[in-house]
This record gives C-alpha cells, sequence and structure tokens, in this order.
C-alpha cells in the first residue's frame, strides 16, 4: 500500500527542493522540512496507552504512544531525512543501512547495519529520499524482514510507478509514505522529474 502525502506546504517545499538552483544548505534544510510534515501522516496510527499524568491542576488521563519509534536511514542519503523525524519524535532510537550497488550484479548489498536489538515488536522507519527502482528499498526490508521485525514503514520524499510496483510486489504489507508520485525511470533510472541525485546534493559530491 502506498499513500501520496498531499497537502500545500508539501507541495511547495518540493517546488523548492526541486530547483537546480539551491544551495546545500537549503536543500539539507528543505529535506528536513518535508520529512517533518510526512512524519505526521507516517505516524498517525501508532498504537497508544493510557496513563495517569497529574496537571498543577488536576489528575487526568492521556494517551502515550505504546512502545518505540526506530528511525532507519539508508546511508547515505538518509541522513538528510534523519532530523526531520527527530525533530517530531526526538525520543526515537536511530538504526543504519548502508547500501552500495554491485557493479557486476547491479544488485544492492550491505556494507553496514546497525539495528537496536530487542526491537522486534517495534515500528522501523525505513527512510531514504529517492525510491527509484525499489532494490535499495527491498533489500532494506528483507534485512529488517530477517530480524523478525514485523513492523515497516517506508517513507521517501520522491518516488515513481516502477519503484512502488518493485517494492509492493514483493513486500505488500509494508506502506509506503512519499510526498510525490513522479512520472517515469529514465534510462538512467533517474526519476523524471525528481530532483536528480539526493545524496550529491545533500553532501555535496557532484
Amino acid at each position: 500500500m502506498h499513500i501520496e502525502v498531499k497537502h500545500p506546504c508539501i507541495e511547495h517545499k518540493l517546488a523548492e527542493v526541486r530547483s537546480n538552483d539551491q544551495p546545500i544548505s537549503k536543500f539539507r534544510e528543505l529535506i528536513s522540512e518535508i520529512t517533518m510534515l510526512l512524519s505526521f501522516r507516517a505516524l498517525e496510527d501508532l498504537e497508544q496507552k493510557e496513563v495517569e499524568i497529574e496537571t498543577p491542576i488536576a489528575k487526568t488521563i492521556c494517551k502515550k504512544i505504546k512502545g518505540e519509534i526506530i528511525v532507519v536511514p539508508i546511508l547515505r542519503a538518509g541522513l538528510g531525512m534523519l532530523d526531520g523525524f527527530l525533530s517530531v519524535m526526538p525520543s526515537s532510537k536511530v538504526g543504519f543501512l548502508g547500501m552500495f550497488r554491485n557493479e557486476e550484479t547491479s544488485l544492492p548489498e550491505s556494507y553496514y547495519e546497525n539495528i537496536p536489538r530487542g526491537s522486534q515488536d517495534d515500528l522501523h522507519l525505513i527512510v531514504d529520499p529517492m525510491l527509484a527502482t525499489g532494490g535499495s528499498t527491498i533489500a532494506a526490508i528483507d534485512l529488517l524482514k530477517e530480524k523478525k521485525i514485523k513492523k515497516i514503514i517506508v517513507v521517501c520524499i520522491v518516488t515513481c510507478p516502477e519503484g512502488i510496483e518493485a517494492v509492493e510486489k514483493i513486500h505488500p504489507d509494508v506502506k509506503i509514505y512519499t510526498a510525490s508520485i513522479d512520472s517515469h525511470l529514465n534510462e538512467k533510472n533517474y526519476i523524471v522529474p525528481g530532483l536528480g541525485d539526493a545524496g550529491d546534493r545533500l553532501f555535496g559530491t557532484y
């Protein structure tokens, strides 16, 4: 299941982040802000528990989130989305997945992983600005499921029909939240119109 989150503020920031003229500092800022806005939708179904709170006036029953949230950026571009999530839920734990593309097989391979232990029943958010072919996202979900993790959500800034179809074919139980479903992939597997290489634009490695 995929959800394209439509909101005037997201649309406005998407127009800015796509622009080729944005300096690195502004690009980073926009990626973080869009992520923050996406997080409100991506986290709307979190389980809650009732707790008793004593205010300065009286005792009352309130609701808090049940369980932990683990944000898992796919290195390196996913790091650009991390602060956006932590600004909303600063108590979240953070895991990391490093992926690279094998030039011979064209398949993603993991070179680094560090996922908090004992978190199989907690919500894991895989974050990466671009969901293009879907290869890295599928590999990330595979890796988490191998660790018996049950609750997984993918959050990206921009994706395309090809990427969504690829992920949903293998992992139909994982929700995908995105700010935009763009037109298509070009012959170089870049999203069109997209926003270019998010990692290069985040870190200045053009």
